[in-house]
């Protein structure tokens, strides 16, 4: 009788202490990228005047929980040929062997580490990210604007994050310096990620 009660007694703290790390480390839910309704944005300087673009092709893989960071992550990969900045002349030469070299370097993506909160509803996400043949690590600010229940479909919810950063475009091999030595094209690029993702209730 006393070797089944301690029988009975081990299980239930193994049980306890299974459930208890089965909720410490549940993986925070999964989030689908809403392409119509997000985008990758840029800008850089062309001598006197800002010149904005954007990327047409790209897919984020997302699971997020404000509760729950530890498990939370973002990931993103770009395909790089689809640039566009409404100028074909333009896009043509940011392919180039000048800029982004896309037939050797077709994607480059960001891969996080880390999400922290700061306050309110700005958190930041660390990661790696990956442009040509470099690789860095990097720190995002961003802001989750909450969820709410799709209009369109109350199966659905929806949230809504926005991230805004810039980087040197030299450190990453975009470039080998020659335009920005002439005064034509910056350095520094300015990015907005804004998304909307959407989920299943």
């Amino acid at each position: 009788m006393k070797k089944f009660k301690k029988t009975a007694v081990v299980l239930f703290v193994l049980l306890f202490v299974t459930g208890a790390a089965g909720q410490i480390y549940a993986m925070a839910p999964q989030w689908k990228l809403d392409p119509a309704h997000s985008g990758i944005y840029f800008m850089i300087q062309h001598i006197y005047s800002n010149t904005y673009g954007f990327f047409d092709d790209f897919k984020g893989e997302t699971y997020f929980d404000p509760d729950n960071l530890g498990s939370s992550s973002f990931n993103f990969t770009v395909q790089v040929k689809s640039v566009n900045t409404n100028n074909r002349k333009r896009d043509g030469h940011l392919r180039s062997g000048d800029f982004f070299s896309v037939k050797e370097y077709p994607v480059m993506t960001f891969k996080s580490t880390r999400i922290t909160h700061k306050k309110g509803n700005h958190y930041v996400v660390e990661g790696k990210m990956t442009v040509k043949d470099v690789t860095k690590s990097i720190s995002v600010p961003f802001t989750f604007f909450g969820t709410t229940d799709n209009p369109f479909n109350p199966k659905e919810s929806v949230a809504g994050f926005e991230a805004r950063f810039t980087i040197d475009r030299l450190e990453y091999n975009v470039g080998n310096g020659k335009f920005f030595k002439m005064g034509v094209v910056g350095k520094e690029v300015d990015v907005t990620i804004s998304t909307e993702m959407t989920r299943k209730k």
